[in-house]
């Protein structure tokens, strides 16, 4: 079962995918890493509709930091769309949706390119999305990082589904 914490009273959320050895910990916005996550977001993301973007704190110092997206979907029309793909699904069908243009990838590739290719015992601060797909997951995993923080209340303010988000309005 993947360890969630920070949730009031013991609550526990369904994430469209979450490996066993996970941990997702939430973090108010007042934590210095998931603000500086928040205006990398706002600068840096090519995402138009769900900016986010990825730091990485080793022994507390910030060792990656990556935003979203990409400019695929600016003069093409996105396949996933098409489809009717649901969250989490067929990012491989999409150029501008593929997992290489994720933060937490986009992260992952800051770190390598300064030399960091070890990231084992790392945390990932995650703004402006409230899960971790599988193959952001497994990359994650297999550069060492077992742990995310997530905003407080992201499960509602970046969920497309639930009618209180705050999906276009995120840096208002």
């Amino acid at each position: 079962m993947p360890n969630h914490e920070g949730l009031p009273n013991g609550q526990k959320i369904e994430y469209p995918y979450m490996p066993d050895e996970a941990t997702i910990e939430y973090t108010s916005m007042n934590n210095l890493f998931m603000q500086m996550a928040r205006e990398y977001a706002q600068r840096y993301s090519l995402d138009k509709v769900m900016p986010n973007s990825s730091i990485i704190v080793r022994d507390g110092a910030i060792v990656g930091i990556g935003a979203n997206g990409s400019d695929y979907h600016e003069n093409n029309e996105c396949e996933r769309v098409k489809r009717g793909s649901k969250t989490g699904e067929d990012y491989e069908l999409c150029e501008g949706c593929h997992p290489k243009n994720h933060s937490e990838q986009s992260a992952i590739n800051d770190a390598r390119e300064v030399g960091i290719q070890n990231l084992e015992g790392a945390e990932l601060y995650l703004w402006g999305h409230w899960w971790c797909c599988e193959p952001c997951w497994n990359t994650m995993l297999d550069s060492g990082i077992s742990k995310v923080h997530l905003l407080e209340g992201s499960e509602v303010l970046f969920n497309r589904e639930d009618p209180n988000n705050v999906i276009g309005r995120q840096f208002e």
